[in-house]
């Protein structure tokens, strides 16, 4: 349970930043707590929609990246975390709780 509960934390000090140093735009809807499916859908709709109206062309392309992130790298994500603007102090917490906790996804 407390690893639960800083993720929550982790999770709430680097969106933050990340809305902050406008690294997330409006377009993103995973992992955003604002955002639903049907959000995401309506969006993709509607541009779709409005580019056939305009006579052009489209195309749609979808792709599943559920396993792509099962085994990130900690040291790359750190990296980009700090090109992406987050502070050092919560830069270092976050280190700190991924060397502290093995990561697996999906429960596995």
């Amino acid at each position: 349970m407390p690893g639960k509960v800083m993720e929550q934390i982790i999770l709430s000090a680097t969106m933050w930043q990340m809305k902050d140093n406008q690294v997330i735009g409006p377009s993103q809807h995973g992992l955003m707590k604002s955002e639903s499916c049907l959000a995401n859908l309506i969006s993709i709709y509607d541009k779709v929609t409005c580019l056939v109206d305009e006579g052009k062309a489209v195309d749609v392309v979808c792709l599943d990246f559920s396993k792509a992130f099962d085994t990130v790298s900690q040291s790359i994500l750190l990296e980009k975390l700090a090109a992406r603007g987050l502070d050092g102090s919560t830069l270092l917490w976050v280190k700190c709780w991924l060397e502290g906790w093995p990561q697996v996804t999906d429960g596995s």
